[in-house]
């Protein structure tokens, strides 16, 4: 299929990624049939009503390395300065120890990473000393290792302190991994597109907007059709191109479509393909899956955190690494937004862990407001990993962030796997 113009392509799943590829099938001249099981775009990064409250799923950061995300946002009209707070690179916690980005050197990425390091508080010359020697390695290596190696294996030589001030936060939040257990490639990658190679790519975008608003539904006007609560049972090839069924109903009044992108949760491509493709269904079946926990607390009348983001010190007994002040991008005073990656129990503990640990760290009591829980949030990132391809058979193609691809699971994964997606279906 070289040419999109004038044919049908049907989207299987409304979210980052299934969103994205919409759009790139709209521009390639296709008519698109966004098909969503939920009544809310976005999946992953979606809004949610918790009361009289507007709110996301789950707590999310942009970067600015997230140049393909951005870049869609750009062309559906989004003006950053609106949608976002950007602010220079922070890891700081309340008492201020910790590493903070100068915004007046932004254009300079390596001078920018060695002012931070220069000026963390709270660590000691050895500890700047041994991310320097650690950081040269990375550069002559070219920001490559073997496929085997983790990301602790590739930052041995740093301190204790830098590792758990550094390191750890941000291979968490990039990969949803803990560094002993996370591709060393992977998080390579991640810290030369942040850290080193681009103006601002370390920089913290974080949304003023909520998720589904942000570009979700800002896309879903652009399509031809959007079917909302409506689930795809089956998918069968014909001679005429892809039947897609929803229960005992045909999803489309014609039926067939030319082309299909499939972008649902992982399992779900898996079952709707495995007559289709078995060896791709068990390359997703071997996929292990990470959760991803968000909780919602309401803090005293008057409270406010220094800063709209503050790294918190994380272990078996604190299980926030993050925590999100919400009146700073515009929400109602006093919401704080904890984010627990990599390890996420049962919802009552992890709540009850949690408060206790805001109690600690920031010194106020607080009431819980909502736990949402993601348990399938993003694939296991681990050494040697085998993602699935995009292709899956001729005119039917993934996008996903667990789809085969240079970043993890994240945002910008998710947009690039749909717009690599509909490439695919543009050349064959």
């Amino acid at each position: 299929m070289t040419d999109l113009k004038g044919k049908h392509v049907a989207v299987v799943g409304g979210g980052w990624a299934g969103c994205a590829a919409a759009w790139a099938a709209t521009q390639a001249g296709a008519s698109v049939s966004l098909i969503e099981a939920g009544r809310v775009l976005g999946w992953r990064a979606r809004r949610m009503l918790v009361g009289e409250q507007v709110l996301d799923n789950g707590q999310h950061i942009l970067i600015g390395a997230y140049t393909q995300t951005l870049a869609l946002l750009a062309q559906l009209g989004v003006d950053e300065a609106q949608a976002f707070l950007r602010i220079p690179m922070q890891l700081k916690r309340m008492n201020g120890d910790g590493l903070q980005a100068d915004a007046a050197l932004r254009q300079f990425p390596r001078l920018c990473m060695a002012q931070a390091v220069l000026k963390a508080q709270g660590w000691t010359v050895a500890d700047k000393l041994s991310l320097a020697r650690v950081a040269l390695r990375w550069e002559l290596a070219r920001f490559a290792c073997g496929p085997e190696q983790t990301a602790l294996q590739v930052c041995k030589g740093m301190t204790a302190r830098v590792l758990q001030s550094l390191i750890e936060p941000l291979c968490v939040s990039a990969l949803n991994i803990p560094a002993e257990r996370a591709s060393g490639a992977v998080f390579l990658r991640v810290l030369r597109d942040a850290l080193f190679a681009q103006a601002g790519g370390s920089d913290f975008l974080l949304p003023r907007q909520d998720l589904s608003a942000l570009l979700p539904e800002r896309i879903a006007r652009h399509l031809h059709a959007v079917h909302l609560g409506a689930r795809v049972v089956q998918l069968n090839q014909t001679t005429r191109g892809w039947k897609l069924t929803e229960g005992d109903q045909q999803v489309h009044a014609d039926a067939v479509v030319d082309a299909v992108v499939l972008a649902t949760p992982p399992i779900e491509a898996a079952r709707l393909v495995n007559h289709v493709n078995a060896g791709w269904s068990a390359t997703v079946h071997g996929l292990r899956h990470e959760a991803i926990a968000t909780v919602y607390a309401q803090a005293p009348a008057g409270f406010a955190l220094p800063s709209a983001l503050i790294a918190l010190d994380s272990d078996s007994q604190n299980p926030a690494q993050f925590v999100f002040d919400r009146a700073h991008l515009g929400g109602a005073p006093g919401v704080l937004a904890f984010v627990v990656s990599a390890s996420v129990g049962d919802m009552l503990s992890l709540s009850t862990a949690l408060l206790a640990q805001g109690r600690r760290a920031l010194g106020v009591p607080l009431s819980l407001i909502k736990t949402v829980v993601e348990k399938r949030a993003t694939f296991a990132c681990t050494p040697g990993l085998v993602r699935p391809p995009a292709a899956i058979a001729p005119g039917l193609v993934a996008a996903g962030d667990f789809v085969d691809g240079p970043y993890p699971a994240t945002l910008e994964g998710a947009v690039r796997s749909g717009l690599a997606a509909v490439e695919l279906l543009k050349v064959g």
